[in-house]
């Protein structure tokens, strides 16, 4: 399994969640316009799949989606294999006049990403786009990038100098919540997309999970003491996702395909780790795991 090296800063990050500058996380349906024949609501949340830092700044600019207005939105064309998300400038998806373009209204600013964990997103986009298949998600960055890693502040750049992340969507990663409203949840993998370099240097090159509630489950519990600065750990042949627990014990772990998990707690200070094994998950449900009680 994956070793941490310890700090007692990382929880800082929950005084955070009060100044994260975005929308707080509300009901879809509190933003509803009427929809014409021709038009569908997207709804795109920002949630966050830990790493060992204070805090994480995101410039968040601008979100843009990709739509293929001569395709029907649950048709789909993907393959198992392709770029999840990369970085890029162009706009150009050939010559196509299906192909349109879109922006969806957010609130610029800085989002501080390690602060959406365990259970907690946030609405980072939603509007009223053309009918049709949405074939990616552009998101724009502006140049105040940063993480915060033992109370030291670090820019973050991507490689290149690109600004601009694209997200490559299959059609049925949108939920359907209610006819014509859509949404899905871009899960930000701090721990693979953020690379330490020579000389106290760090590199964004993001890995985004796409997940919605209804086809994918969630792992929830406690975990304590808090001096044991436990990592959660769920896992299983073809699936790992973390958790880095509140001050008081609490965790959850979304985003799961349906089947039968492992968690292990990797703890500090003293304390014994610990597995489970046997969680089964089911799409659209939360499991609830019994308290976990570390000891020496």
């Amino acid at each position: 399994m994956r070793t941490y090296l310890r700090n007692n800063g990382w929880w800082l990050a929950i005084t955070m969640l009060l100044a994260v500058i975005v929308y707080s996380c509300k009901k879809d349906e509190s933003a509803q316009t009427s929809l014409t024949a021709n038009q569908q609501r997207l709804n795109v949340y920002f949630t966050d799949n830990p790493g060992y830092f204070d805090n994480v700044f995101l410039d968040i600019r601008k979100v843009e989606v990709l739509v293929d207005t001569c395709t029907a939105t649950g048709d789909s064309d993907w393959g198992d294999d392709y770029n999840r998300c990369w970085w890029g400038e162009d706009h150009h998806f050939g010559k196509d006049s299906c192909q349109v373009w879109d922006s969806l209204p957010i609130r610029a600013g800085e989002y501080d990403v390690l602060s959406l964990r365990n259970g907690t997103d946030t609405l980072l986009g939603n509007g009223v786009v053309p009918s049709g298949k949405v074939k990616k998600i552009v998101i724009t960055l502006g140049d105040n990038n940063y993480l915060v890693k033992d109370s030291v502040t670090y820019p973050l750049k991507s490689p290149s100098g690109q600004v601009k992340l694209v997200v490559q969507i299959r059609p049925e990663e949108w939920e359907e919540f209610e006819s014509g409203n859509f949404r899905l949840w871009l899960d930000f993998d701090i721990d693979r997309s953020i690379i330490q370099t020579g000389n106290n240097k760090f590199i964004l090159r993001p890995v985004i999970h796409v997940f919605t509630a209804k086809q994918t489950g969630s792992i929830s519990g406690v975990v304590k003491p808090a001096d044991a600065w436990p990592v959660i750990t769920v896992y299983n042949d073809t699936d790992t996702a973390y958790a880095l627990p509140w001050r008081d014990g609490q965790y959850k772990v979304r985003g799961l395909k349906a089947g039968s998990y492992s968690l292990y707690v990797n703890a500090s200070n003293g304390y014994k780790d610990t597995t489970i094994t046997g969680i089964t998950v089911e799409k659209g449900k939360n499991t609830s795991v019994d308290q976990i009680q570390l000891s020496k």
